[in-house]
């Protein structure tokens, strides 16, 4: 049974996709034309935290972001929150939440902050409700929410399965690798601008969907370049999966270019860190790193701890001439998890009083 007037608090972090999703055959489901594997980040470096509250005080669902309140009304956030009646069906339950969270980097800026929020929240109203959900059945939930949630769910190396059923109940994600089969890799998280961007991606997504016919192939170009992924990781070939990863983000973003009105998410700097990543490839001699962009201008660079040092340097003349902001080095990172600290919670006494009473 749900617990009332307590609160539950989560953590989660976001994932950067080594092959993509972009584009869904149902849009109410949110299921993927293909298959999409990601890295899931350390908690340490990015994070999102949520609290959870269930009132039979509460007449509808309240929610805040950063500290501020949300309009449910919204029709994007209306869309992604529908996952909260999915919870509650799932938990037989009719309870009303009150929810905060925060994101501990930038949101709505190609950082993959709608991923981590959903899969935090999902995470954490499943505690408050007492649902005892499986991963896999969170994950089919989050994926409702924000598909890319879905692969939030699991810490390590982790695949969404696209499925094929039409009710999407083989849409679902699960881990391929565990964050500690191969510690040594690195993701050189490269903020170039914090700025929310004009293109949401699940507008954009759909955009190239609807207008661009170099798509029709997409699909089946990503499940090759997957398969290929999981065999580089396997067999910890950096080189390889650098080159993999590279490719699958210039396949993508020349897809967006491509779509008509063209969408843009690169920016002059993202193009500059492309060149530098070849350039420092070249002038060792082999690959030992890569480059992979999500729909922003934000790079992760990917490489292992033995060649971090040069992948640092190089990052270092970027951030002094002032073009990258900052830059965060997270290692392969676990999955959600439960805060049992109090002082952890975002629920103030302030949202209590004005809400519950």
């Amino acid at each position: 049974m749900p617990i009332l007037d307590r609160i539950f608090t989560a953590q989660g972090s976001p994932n950067i996709a080594f092959v993509k999703y972009w584009g869904k055959r149902d849009e109410r489901l949110i299921l993927p034309y293909n298959s999409s594997i990601s890295m899931t980040l350390d908690h340490a470096v990015l994070r999102t935290v949520t609290s959870v509250m269930l009132s039979e005080a509460l007449d509808e669902d309240v929610f805040y972001l950063g500290g501020k309140p949300q309009d449910l009304g919204d029709r994007e956030l209306k869309e992604r929150m529908q996952i909260l009646e999915i919870l509650r069906k799932a938990a037989g339950s009719d309870a009303r939440m009150l929810i905060a969270s925060h994101n501990h980097f930038p949101t709505a800026s190609g950082m993959a902050s709608s991923a981590s929020g959903i899969a935090t929240l999902v995470y954490a109203a499943n505690a408050a409700l007492q649902a005892g959900l499986n991963a896999e059945s969170m994950s089919i939930i989050a994926r409702q929410g924000s598909g890319s949630a879905c692969r939030s769910m699991l810490g390590g190396i982790v695949m969404w399965r696209k499925g094929t059923r039409a009710d999407g109940s083989d849409s679902y994600a699960q881990q391929l690798f565990a964050e500690d089969y191969w510690p040594e890799v690195v993701d050189n998280i490269v903020v170039v601008s914090q700025s929310k961007k004009k293109v949401s991606s699940r507008a954009g997504m759909k955009q190239t969907a609807d207008t661009n016919p170099l798509f029709r192939s997409r699909p089946e170009s990503a499940e090759a370049r997957a398969r290929n992924l999981i065999e580089a990781y396997k067999n910890r070939d950096m080189g390889k999966l650098a080159q993999i990863i590279m490719a699958e983000s210039n396949e993508m973003h020349a897809l967006m270019l491509s779509t008509v009105p063209s969408i843009r998410y690169l920016n002059t700097a993202s193009y500059a860190l492309m060149d530098a990543v070849e350039q420092l490839n070249m002038s060792v001699g082999e690959t030992i790193c890569g480059y992979t962009f999500d729909a922003g201008p934000n790079a992760n660079i990917i490489t292992t701890q033995e060649h971090q040092p040069k992948v640092s340097k190089m990052l270092k003349e970027f951030l002094e001439d002032g073009s990258v902001q900052y830059v965060k080095t997270s290692k392969v990172g676990s999955g959600p998890k439960m805060l049992d600290d109090p002082h952890a919670a975002l629920i103030t006494k302030d949202m209590v009083k004005e809400h519950i009473g």
